[in-house]
């Protein structure tokens, strides 16, 4: 029986393919030329008239049937994927601390020793230099900041990749490791717009809020990494749930902070005092009265700020003191 000498597999999920073939392999049946491969059976069918052209031919795919993205995770057999977060992206050897065998059982003194000499030299082998272990320390401080302010793990992910970016472009040189490591942290923040202040930033590192800012900077310039200036209305959800205030208070401050913004009030402000000011005065218009002291508090802010930039939202939506 004459095989096609070029055809495409089919995918993992089971679709059927087209099948292309040099000589233009025909249907006996009705002629056709559309010659498609079953995804279930691997058989070689015609499209128009049904009629198997071809059958027993090898079947590429997994011996396992998976109906949605759960079930093809649970049963792939292909390992964790790789990730940026690690030094070695993951793709290493893990030796267990339980001192047990496959089956659960508890495995004898000897080679107890011998897999605490083993996972002694696997740590030690996982970094081959000092650039590996610096690396290793950054990415490490990373997740702990990342896991201090509760942001997800794409910007982890992104953060990783910036320090990555940073570390071949040699702008570690004559800085701290936590100092690029934090402003990476806070550039990744910012690319994935989750509202996280500066303040925030160092409460969590082991710099100071100078050094990062100025680190910051000159990263995001070498990098030429593209920061929108923060959007104060992106930080209202977070300190009205701090509040407790109602959803009709976080929509009257996102209304004033539109309605200042478009008047230019925003410009040059810090965006938490902003949206702290704008909470402060939805919660007055709404007859859920906050006080300063507490709406600083969450917003990590001083009254004196909250006072001020409150004076200029008010005279700017014409309403009075």
């Amino acid at each position: 029986m004459e095989r096609p000498t070029r055809q495409r597999e089919r995918d993992s999920e089971g679709t059927t393919t087209k099948a292309e073939d040099t000589d233009e392999r025909t249907c006996e049946e009705c002629g056709s030329t559309d010659l498609v491969t079953s995804g279930d059976q691997g058989e070689l069918v015609c499209e128009d008239c049904g009629l198997v052209v071809e059958e027993r031919n090898i079947d590429r795919g997994p011996e396992w049937r998976a109906f949605n993205a759960t079930e093809r995770d649970n049963k792939s057999r292909v390992g964790a994927p790789t990730t940026q977060t690690m030094h070695d992206k993951g793709l290493t050897t893990t030796i267990d601390w339980k001192d047990k065998d496959a089956y659960g059982r508890s495995i004898s003194s000897e080679k107890r020793s011998q897999m605490n000499r083993l996972r002694k030299w696997q740590e030690r082998i996982r970094t081959k230099d000092a650039g590996e272990r610096n690396l290793q320390f950054a990415l490490s401080e990373i997740d702990r900041m990342a896991s201090a302010l509760g942001v997800p793990r794409s910007v982890r992910e992104v953060a990783s990749v910036i320090y990555r970016r940073a570390l071949s472009e040699d702008l570690i040189r004559g800085r701290s490791i936590e100092g690029v490591a934090t402003s990476c942290l806070y550039a990744a923040c910012r690319q994935e717009g989750i509202p996280r202040s500066l303040d925030e930033v160092a409460d969590v590192s082991r710099v100071e809020q100078k050094e990062i800012g100025r680190t910051y900077r000159y990263v995001a310039q070498e990098l030429s990494l593209e920061m929108k200036p923060v959007d104060p209305t992106d930080y209202v959800p977070r300190f009205c749930s701090g509040l407790g205030v109602s959803e009709e208070v976080e929509a009257k401050a996102n209304e004033i902070i539109e309605t200042t913004a478009e008047e230019g009030l925003l410009s040059g402000k810090s965006p938490t005092g902003y949206a702290a000011a704008a909470i402060y005065a939805a919660a007055l218009l709404c007859n859920e009265k906050k006080t300063q002291r507490e709406v600083a508090d969450v917003a990590q802010v001083t009254e004196v700020t909250i006072r001020n930039r409150y004076q200029e939202q008010i005279e700017a939506v014409g309403l009075s003191t």
